[in-house]
């Protein structure tokens, strides 16, 4: 593992945009962010890296790569959609394997679009399971780690960072009023909190919300967990698409064909979609699998 913070040993990120003539493409939703103690930190409140294969979406100038190069996983793989950003990436990847030589983590760069990339594409050299750690375009957030959650028997845990109020969602709990298919869906499968909040100041150029970085760890009997993805997903689109009415109301489609339905898994009819418990839903995605 490199020591001695070789990150802070390169040149500055904003540098090397400035030696390619690269900028910020609203297209790819990018924010870059330069500051290598907030990318440090957003690294080491992730937990222990050391047997996983790291995979970072969107690396940008690589203010984030700099610091996951200096981790102890065992390899890295980068997936960026920019491929202006080649020669910045590729010369960030070659002085790494340079300076380092047989002590460097595999590394590999690819071109592609995160949001049809399937993990089991991904080289992993001891097999080891997949830590995603990235500062995602915004615009397509909530559909990344969609996919991912149905990819999740490959990863062993993810740090995101998303807009504030998307990671609030994520997170949120019976009750909350940001409570709904999200974090019903992201909650079932994996224990989730937030790890650090950032002002938009901090990104390049700066967004029009702040951000936050959330962690979402698998939890345990996750096939089983997983074998429910699409009853969940049909249950809760109903319910929280009119989340005002009564479960009785949304619920009708579900209930034309089986009427006991809430009956059965002690739920009352006349209950909202934010009062009924994640334990709640998976009782009716059980009833309908």
């Amino acid at each position: 593992m490199p020591q001695n913070f070789w990150s802070d040993q390169l040149p500055p990120v904003k540098e090397g945009l400035k030696e390619h003539n690269l900028f910020a493409d609203k297209s790819f939703g990018q924010n870059f962010l330069f500051d290598l103690n907030l990318t440090r930190k957003i690294v080491r409140e992730s937990g222990d890296l050391s047997n996983t294969h790291l995979m970072e979406v969107g690396p940008g100038p690589g203010g984030l790569t700099r610091i996951l190069l200096e981790t102890n996983a065992k390899s890295l793989t980068l997936i960026e959609k920019d491929e202006r950003l080649s020669p910045l990436l590729t010369a960030l990847i070659e002085r790494y394997k340079t300076d380092f030589k047989d002590q460097a983590k595999p590394t590999t760069l690819l071109f592609d679009d995160a949001l049809t990339f399937n993990l089991k594409a991904i080289d992993r050299p001891d097999n080891n399971p997949i830590y995603i750690i990235a500062n995602l375009p915004y615009n397509v957030a909530t559909p990344l780690l969609i996919g991912w959650l149905k990819q999740l028997t490959l990863i062993a845990g993810m740090s995101l960072m998303f807009q504030k109020e998307v990671a609030i969602r994520i997170t949120a709990q019976q009750g909350d009023k940001h409570y709904g298919r999200l974090a019903i869906l992201a909650n079932h499968l994996c224990e989730t909190r937030i790890l650090m909040n950032l002002p938009a100041q901090a990104f390049t150029p700066p967004p029009k919300v702040n951000s936050a970085v959330v962690q979402l760890i698998p939890r345990q009997n996750l096939n089983e967990r997983m074998s429910l993805i699409e009853p969940l997903e049909k249950i809760t689109a109903l319910a929280f698409n009119q989340r005002r009415k009564m479960l009785r109301s949304s619920l009708k489609p579900l209930l034309n064909d089986n009427p006991t339905l809430l009956e059965t898994c002690g739920i009352k009819e006349t209950a909202r979609a934010e009062e009924i418990s994640i334990d709640g839903f998976i009782k009716l995605a059980k009833a309908i699998a």
